[in-house]
């Protein structure tokens, strides 16, 4: 337990460490962050995203444009919420995205650049000198079916929160920011937990079972109750932590390190070791050390807590390497960290989340010894059993950059091999007790299933669920799925979004994300969905590569991985009706209509 202390300690020193710069007043850069686009060869839009803590001066923010053939017109803004400040009097002032400014272009064309001057103050009881920024924009006619620039009303910030809270398919990871900032402390950590309990329904942590499950059975009998819970204990620790250190380096980085690991080459090496465990549980060979080293190792794993840092250490590697999801829970607490810096309550919501989703496999570790049966013939099957489920495992670890096929052909290899050792080709004798017959029961079912999963493929199915769907007549019984033309770089999405004629949905997507490819198989594959899409120009930005110009494209819409669904309409985006995660056909389908039907 010393160890495990030692180690905890060092990780929370790491955690809190970014907590000494908290309280300090950011980049004016940042704390504004400056964007400017043209509507139309005569109008041009600007906006600051002023982070949470801070504001603009209305009064005080001026423009003009170079070179110096380019002159503007008054810009059109909206009025600001009126404020008595100490330094300036009676005065406007711009929270959060109300600083939007509508630029008149009275003469020049082609590139230009704009410079806006502001000044804006920290509620922290900082104020910025005037500073500058600029944005170069091409001044091009856009097509007729742009509307003409809208005028500008007024709406309390209360009013704003309240629309955006009601909208039940708004986007959800944005709520849960709100959420985070506007609770107290412990009401947003033990809500996080609750999220993590769902999320531990998802198929993000079953690869986590097998792993722990085998640490608790290889102990064999001499492991007590109290030894497995401690076991379980250090590894759900390690796993939760590295979800709380993630976040916060998300936070302040901008990306997820788990994003990164997501490749052929580190998913194909850990589903290898899986392939190498399960060989050995199969008695092909046995893993052993050399004699000195194994003797070291012994001696050390005798003491009571010291394995407990090398379970510590591959939870968190299984937190890194299995659980990238992104569901809204993290999306949300990822958001709220990179916006307001609060590592405090940022850190400690991912952790008490990675508490939830340990939770289970608390359980797990707990009764795994209950269930281990006494030394004999069924050590032997259980050893078998977990060979498969680490197999099965593997398999699902590498599926997302694996071809369709191959994946198919895994799942068909998985259930016919372990069908044939529980004897469903074979005769029972005559007085079989009713266990035999269970298990021969169970093998006749996988064999079946393993037979039409291999005639499927064979007839050219790509769904291990549907194996036998090509034989209702093919591809023309199937509704055509939506078409999706892929952007690359934010000046390529813009320069689509300017010239669409019809709203439009922008998917971001990567090969090994698990909830985009059950948004194309169940969502968009649905016909309702699939003709509603087709009202829409529909866009796709691929970043499974995760280079720059993929963390650009995240960035811009305050994204840290997929799925993300985000829709524009007359060149401007939906705020509200943003996806992120996983979302059924219906549910889908009503985001759909009402980003159809807004302004």
């Amino acid at each position: 337990m010393t160890r495990l202390f030692a180690l905890f300690s060092l990780l929370l020193a790491i955690f809190l460490a970014p907590l000494a710069v908290a309280a300090e007043p950011l980049d004016p850069q940042q704390a504004f962050r400056f964007s400017a686009r043209a509507l139309d060869d005569k109008t041009i839009e600007a906006r600051w995203t002023i982070t949470p803590d801070y504001y603009l001066y209305k009064e005080k923010i001026e423009f003009s444009a170079e070179p110096a053939g380019v002159k503007l017109g008054t810009a059109e803004m909206p009025k600001g919420k009126e404020t008595n400040d100490e330094f300036f009097g009676k005065v406007h002032i711009f929270r959060g995205d109300e600083a939007v400014a509508r630029i008149p272009v009275v003469s020049g064309s082609g590139e230009i650049i704009l410079k806006a001057t502001s000044q804006g103050c920290w509620d922290g009881g900082v104020c910025y000198p005037p500073m500058t920024q600029e944005a170069k924009i091409t001044l091009a006619a856009m097509s007729s079916a742009v509307s003409p620039a809208p005028t500008f009303v007024s709406v309390a910030p209360a009013a704003a929160t309240a629309a955006d809270a009601s909208g039940d398919t708004g986007d959800e990871s944005g709520q849960i920011a709100k959420l985070l900032q506007g609770s107290g402390f412990w009401v947003a950590v033990l809500t996080f937990f609750g999220f993590g309990l769902l999320l531990s329904l998802t198929p993000c942590v079953f690869p986590m079972i097998p792993i722990l499950s085998g640490i608790i059975v290889n102990h064999g009998h001499a492991v007590t109750h109290l030894r497995a819970f401690t076991l379980s204990l250090a590894y759900v620790l390690g796993m939760a932590l590295t979800y709380a250190l993630i976040g916060v380096a998300a936070g302040f980085s901008g990306t997820l390190l788990s994003v990164a690991l997501q490749n052929a080459w580190v998913l194909g090496s850990f589903a290898l070791v899986f392939v190498v465990l399960s060989f050995s549980m199969f008695g092909f060979y046995e893993l052993q050390l050399p004699a000195s080293l194994q003797s070291k190792l012994s001696d050390t794993a005798n003491h009571q807590g010291g394995s407990l840092a090398a379970i510590a250490v591959m939870g968190a590697l299984s937190a890194l390497i299995v659980g990238p999801c992104v569901a809204a829970p993290l999306a949300g607490a990822l958001l709220y960290i990179a916006q307001t810096k609060d590592a405090v309550l940022g850190g400690a919501a991912l952790f008490s989340m990675g508490l939830g989703m340990g939770a289970p496999l608390l359980a797990v570790g707990v009764f795994s010894r209950s269930f281990l049966p006494k030394t004999g013939p069924w050590m032997e099957a259980i050893k078998k059993f977990f060979g498969v489920v680490m197999l099965a495992t593997a398999l699902w670890l590498v599926s997302p950059v694996l071809p369709n096929w191959l994946v198919m052909a895994g799942w068909t290899m998985l259930l016919i091999v372990p069908a044939i050792y529980l004897r469903a080709l074979e005769p029972l004798p005559a007085h079989s007790s009713g266990w035999a017959r269970f298990w021969k029961g169970i093998g006749v079912a996988l064999l079946l299933y393993g037979a039409a999963l291999l005639f499927g493929l064979l007839g050219g199915a790509r769904d291990p669920l549907q194996p036998l769907s090509f034989l209702k007549g093919g591809s023309a019984a199937v509704s055509p799925a939506p078409t999706f033309e892929k952007v690359k770089t934010v000046t390529e999405l813009d320069a689509r979004i300017a010239s669409a004629t019809k709203p439009v949905m922008l998917d971001f997507y990567a090969d090994w994300c698990v909830s985009c490819k059950e948004m194309e198989k169940f969502t968009f594959a649905d016909p309702q969905v699939a003709a509603k899409m087709k009202e829409f120009t529909l866009l796709k930005a691929d970043v499974t590569a995760n280079n720059e110009d993929d963390k650009a494209l995240l960035k811009r819409f305050g994204l840290f991985g997929p799925p993300g669904i985000i829709f524009f309409k007359d060149g401007k985006e939906n705020t509200v009706l943003r996806v992120v995660g996983y979302q059924p056909a219906s549910q889908f389908l009503g985001v759909l209509e009402k980003a159809q039907q807004s302004n």
